[in-house]
């Protein structure tokens, strides 16, 4: 008998034991899940940082205004949004990017193209090509769709990675009221400062044409200057606004009440 109690009371304290480390190994693992899901994932690409909030739009050091479209008023977001026109989207069978000119004239006449004037405005560190005063060759960006930071270096495999995107998407613009502007009026709108933004190409290739109601870039840091400049370039260029399209910019701009729109120079 005192056999078999010895025997149990060993029986009791291996167990004792055993779940003892299956609790310390179950700490050990929500322990390492928690340090993931907040920390550990983003160590690979360095310290997180929160995307940037805003962009911008004009550097009078060496581009010049663009005249043609109406000035931006100074006012909420909100109450411009509320000043325009609300309509279903027109045919776009007919939309062709010619239609808005060539792609990144010089429309400012300050000597540089349109492309490269959008890399030196929004890029920081920015080298120039051998012998140039305007291409851009390389430089640094925390980019605002993402919140990512990408190094541009200009070549056949590495340009598009960082793209230059229409806030206003000239296929949506088209659906929406370039259709009835002049040629200039449009070869203005495809090259203005304040339909333009440095971005993450993958990220500018998922939203395609699309508006407010169907994207919306993945850093909601930046979501209501985003809005904010959208309303802004469809003021300037008397553009419309579907309903679904306008629900989709309040329900940014509630976040934000006091987000003004955003002026360019004329």
């Amino acid at each position: 008998m005192s056999i078999t109690w010895s025997a149990y009371k060993r029986a009791r304290r291996r167990s004792r034991q055993a779940w003892a480390i299956l609790g310390l190994l179950a700490a050990t693992v929500v322990g390492g899940l928690t340090w993931f899901f907040t920390a550990g994932q983003f160590d690979a690409v360095g310290p997180w940082v929160a995307g940037p909030t805003e962009a911008p739009v004009f550097d009078a050091a060496w581009m010049k205004p663009l005249p043609g479209a109406v000035r931006v008023q100074a006012q909420k977001a909100s109450e411009a949004l509320d000043q325009l026109e609300v309509k279903g989207r027109s045919s776009k069978s007919d939309y062709d990017r010619t239609a808005f000119g060539q792609a990144w004239l010089d429309v400012d006449r300050n000597g540089c193209d349109t492309r490269n004037d959008i890399l030196r405005r929004d890029l920081a560190g920015v080298e120039f090509t051998t012998g140039s005063t305007c291409k851009i060759a390389a430089g640094e960006i925390q980019e605002p769709y993402t919140g990512a930071f990408v190094s541009f270096r200009r070549g056949q495999d590495t340009s598009s990675l960082l793209q230059i995107d229409h806030v206003v998407a000239l296929a949506d613009a088209w659906q929406k009221g370039a259709k009835q502007l002049s040629a200039q009026q449009r070869q203005m709108l495809a090259n203005d400062p304040l339909n333009l933004i440095a971005a993450d190409g993958p990220a500018n290739v998922k939203k395609g044409a699309g508006d407010a109601a169907t994207w919306l870039p993945p850093n909601k840091n930046f979501r209501c200057h985003y809005v904010a400049r959208q309303i802004s370039v469809k003021t300037a260029y008397k553009l419309w606004v579907t309903q679904a399209e306008k629900d989709a910019m309040k329900r940014v701009l509630a976040s934000c009440p006091e987000q003004q729109a955003i002026y360019n120079e004329r």
